[in-house]
């Protein structure tokens, strides 16, 4: 998957613009529900927060608070950079987080948890949990597809073929992988879940 996404890193916020090989997709309501996916974020109170596999910035832009952005990849990093030029950004590990415990206010993510196998999930938690008291996780919405998992078929820019696996998630169903937590938005597209320690 690392592969993928540091491939994919130039064109990855075609999906959230509609933009590229997204431009003819048939989304009803999307740019509405991605309005309301920033305005959720954006309404999160300001704290240290560290925003793990942050991709290229275009969630972790609306993060207000001292901002860490971290990713596997140092071409996502380069994007971030680009979009979010007031945080601060980390290459490494999602899996392994390389912070003292109890380093933020905050540990939020993007897009991540559902990529995420049964003890990938275990192991993420119990890092977030180490260097934050609050969770905060935007994933896919379980509402726009008729399976809860799947092996995803990508295609990019330059022809290439991926094959990458996928989780859509329910609120409740986020709320209780989290250990629990408040629904903050669950749409067609998107849902959004705030955990507490």
């Amino acid at each position: 998957m690392e592969e993928y996404y540091d491939a994919r890193a130039p064109e990855y916020d075609d999906w959230y613009l509609g933009r590229g090989l997204f431009a003819g997709r048939d989304r009803p309501g999307w740019k509405r529900e991605l309005a309301r996916l920033v305005e959720v974020i954006a309404s999160l109170p300001p704290t240290r927060t560290l925003d793990v596999a942050c991709g290229t910035g275009f969630l972790t832009r609306h993060l207000r608070g001292a901002v860490v952005g971290l990713d596997q990849s140092a071409r996502m990093l380069a994007q971030a950079r680009r979009q979010a030029p007031h945080a601060t950004f980390v290459l490494g590990d999602a899996l392994a987080l390389p912070f003292p415990n109890d380093s933020f206010g905050r540990v939020f993510s993007g897009h991540f948890c559902g990529h995420l196998n049964q003890p990938e999930r275990e192991r993420f938690l119990v890092e977030a949990r180490s260097v934050a008291a609050e969770l905060v996780v935007v994933d896919a919405s379980r509402a726009h597809v008729d399976v809860d998992e799947e092996m995803s078929q990508r295609t990019l820019n330059d022809g290439s073929r991926w094959e990458v696996y996928k989780r859509y998630l329910t609120g409740a169903g986020l709320a209780e992988e989290l250990g629990g937590g408040r629904v903050l938005h669950e749409g067609r597209w998107f849902v959004v879940v705030g955990s507490p320690a």
